[in-house]
């Protein structure tokens, strides 16, 4: 390269720099006064206005992507045709869109994949040195940041996808029928398929736990599960799970099911499975969630086994539906439960990553003139949120191996269930949005008034046991810990290895991953938790239920058979509302 070609490259890259500046900074722009995620997101509310920023940090990033790109140019140039050579930017951990050959075996190829990759960091770069102190307002803008770059991936495009060309090219251009296939089919049922969905049926090779619902109301069933064991705890153990996805995530097949992992160690195992709302029950309210789903179902609970006061678990957002019932209860000047168990969830919302990010004033506000009084929040809008805040794993995979590649996705329980989302009563989703993510008044003592009485949950003083998992970025550990100072009996707080899925639903039979514990009360904070905490091998589940042992009284004779003379069986687990889809 001449001094002259040199120059002339400089130019352009100092060029092409400034348009992709200019391109994010529209993007972002235009994102934050039209940009719509239907489920939390009706509008995006407009930036605060700012202060000429000091530019001396985007100069030297500018001058950083210049120097870098050519840098790019000068090893790609240099290399010999069919050379392989140590890649300049490595993508992140985990990221797999780049790791197949042909993005290294062309000049072309490496090149694109390697300067996306530089434009990209750059791009998260000056998010971050955005000058915005309203911590939520920042987080927003590095969330919009991380959509666009992800969605400009060269992976996602035809054109500039070398795997796509090969596929095209080895099946003679049947590849490029069946993506367009696909892509009809998908746009008829409304989402990207995620996993073979034929190879599933509810109650057949997934939620199979034998069991029987011997309870139901207009929000809930309540399942009475058929005992393994020839001695079981006299102490049943209730399991309230999240309203916004099914109950199934708990029993997904038989060699990675929680539900039957507890059934086999010999707990009396009552579970609740929530309706997807329709329009008929789109007036119910988080005070009708409370009153018709836990409190009612602890009532039948005790009413079936005779033991006044279960055990209790909450999973996700089921943790806050269910402290909040204990807390009315607790009110009333009832004992209910005999201890707490929290999945992955959080009852200070101070810090709710980027979720809360997303929810602002102007947001919930837009919720409730909506479907505040009445309607319903369908849960397609709210699974493409969640979609979102993972775009690579969750979209971008799926749009390039069904479209761009033809291929048919791989059957997957989990995926399964992630595409079997559910509605919730437009008034119930906006009370908990403004009451936990915009405004934090759950963890208030006297705060919330539900069912008549004035809450408190630092009045719940049974023994909680309280689990989270590093990797969640729904539910962020950290604050997940601080449930610990609003619960007011003692705790025992697990963090387990991954994510909000993987970390909760890990098979005790595979003895994966592993945990943290330490049994030091008191800590204030949970890095100093942390600093103290022991790693365990494999799951946590086992750790539980001798916990759980512990608080469910002596082993007795299982009974004969589900319900008792006024609550009958009605249908064989895992019941008919499990199985409606919603629309």
């Amino acid at each position: 390269m001449t001094p002259e070609q040199a120059a002339a490259a400089m130019q352009s890259f100092f060029q092409t720099g400034q348009s992709l500046t200019q391109a994010y900074l529209d993007f972002v722009t235009k994102q934050q006064s039209a940009f719509s995620l239907p489920a939390v997101m009706p509008k995006m509310p407009a930036m605060p206005a700012m202060p000429m920023p000091d530019l001396e940090p985007f100069v030297a990033l500018q001058k950083e992507l210049a120097e870098q790109q050519a840098q790019l140019w000068q090893t790609i140039m240099q290399r010999k045709p069919g050379e392989a050579g140590e890649k300049m930017v490595k993508a992140e951990p985990g990221d797999r869109r780049f790791h197949a050959p042909e993005w290294s075996e062309s000049p072309v190829y490496e090149y694109l994949h390697q300067a996306y990759l530089l434009n990209a960091n750059y791009l998260k770069k000056v998010a971050d040195a955005m000058p915005i102190a309203d911590g939520p307002t920042k987080t927003r803008m590095q969330f919009l940041t991380r959509l666009f770059v992800d969605a400009m991936a060269p992976s996602n495009f035809a054109a500039t996808n070398p795997e796509f060309v090969k596929t095209a090219l080895e099946t003679k251009g049947e590849s490029i029928t069946e993506g367009i296939k696909n892509m009809l089919a998908d746009l008829e049922k409304g989402r990207i398929s995620m996993t073979d969905e034929s190879a599933f049926e509810i109650g057949r090779n997934i939620a199979t736990t034998p069991g029987t619902v011997v309870y139901e109301n207009d929000l809930m069933q309540l399942i009475q599960y058929t005992p393994t064991t020839d001695k079981v705890y006299e102490r049943p153990i209730l399991l309230v799970p999240p309203c916004i996805n099914k109950f199934y995530l708990m029993d997904l097949q038989p060699e990675n099911s929680f539900v039957s992992f507890i059934v086999d160690q010999g707990f009396t195992t009552f579970l609740v499975s929530w309706r997807s709302a329709t329009e008929e029950q789109g007036h119910h309210t988080w005070d009708n969630y409370l009153d018709l789903g836990p409190i009612t179902a602890l009532k039948v609970v005790r009413e079936i086994t005779g033991v006044e006061k279960p055990n209790v678990l909450g999973f996700c957002i089921g943790g806050p539906i269910l402290c909040s019932a204990l807390a009315v209860l607790k009110a009333r000047g009832e004992d209910p439960a005999e201890s707490l168990t929290l999945m992955t969830s959080l009852l200070d919302y101070s810090d709710p990553g980027e979720i809360g990010a997303l929810v602002t004033e102007a947001t919930v506000a837009s919720y409730e003139a909506q479907i505040g009084k009445g309607g319903v929040l369908h849960g397609r809008d709210l699974a493409s949120v969640f979609s979102a805040l993972r775009a690579n794993d969750l979209i971008w995979q799926y749009v390039v191996g069904n479209y761009l590649k033809g291929k048919k996705p791989e059957p997957f329980d989990l995926l399964y269930w992630n595409s079997d989302s559910t509605n919730l009563p437009g008034p119930c989703f906006t009370y908990y949005l403004r009451n936990t993510y915009l405004t934090n008044n759950l963890r208030v003592p006297g705060k919330l008034e539900m069912l008549g009485q004035k809450i408190d949950l630092h009045k719940i003083t049974i023994p909680s046991y309280l689990m989270a998992a590093r990797e969640d970025h729904l539910v962020l550990w950290q604050p997940a810990y601080l449930s610990r100072k609003i619960l007011g009996g003692p705790s025992t707080f697990v963090l387990a290895a991954s994510g909000h899925i993987a970390g909760s639903i890990n098979p005790a039979s595979k003895n994966r991953r592993n945990y943290w514990v330490n049994d030091s009360e008191g800590l204030p904070t949970p890095d100093e938790w942390m600093a103290g905490a022991t790693e365990k091998k494999g799951s946590w589940w086992p750790h539980w239920t001798e916990w759980l042992g512990q608080r469910s009284g002596k082993k007795i004779a299982p009974p004969k058979k589900p319900g008792n003379a006024t609550y009958k069986e009605i249908e064989p687990a895992p019941g008919r509302y499990v199985k409606a889809r919603a629309v």
